[in-house]
């Protein structure tokens, strides 16, 4: 089943994601190989601005479970979590209605 990840960062956490960041999006690129993720990005915390300069508010990751315990235990060998980037997470069962696949 599909699961959504709501992130909300830490105050300040520019510092933190970059230094694990290619960590990061290796292990995330791995689950795009498997198939499993869906749709996965950062937000911005301002709109039309590089966020590598004005920093990060969280993210948003949609992928492929067996559970939420699953996607949570995932989601806590993130480089991102294990470097305290993540003030705050949600896990919700999705349902993908469009587009169609």
């Amino acid at each position: 089943m599909l699961y959504a990840i709501w992130i909300e960062d830490v105050a300040d956490s520019l510092p933190r994601r970059l230094k694990v960041r290619e960590a990061h999006l290796s292990r995330l690129r791995g689950f795009v190989t498997e198939g499993k993720v869906k749709m996965a990005g950062p937000f911005p915390k301002v709109a039309g601005e590089d966020p590598t300069k004005t920093g990060f508010a969280g993210g948003l990751i949609v992928a492929d479970f067996e559970s939420a315990e699953a996607a949570e235990q995932w989601l806590k060998e993130d480089p991102y979590y294990a470097e305290g980037v993540f003030k705050s997470y949600q896990i919700q069962p999705y349902i993908k209605v469009l587009p169609a696949d």
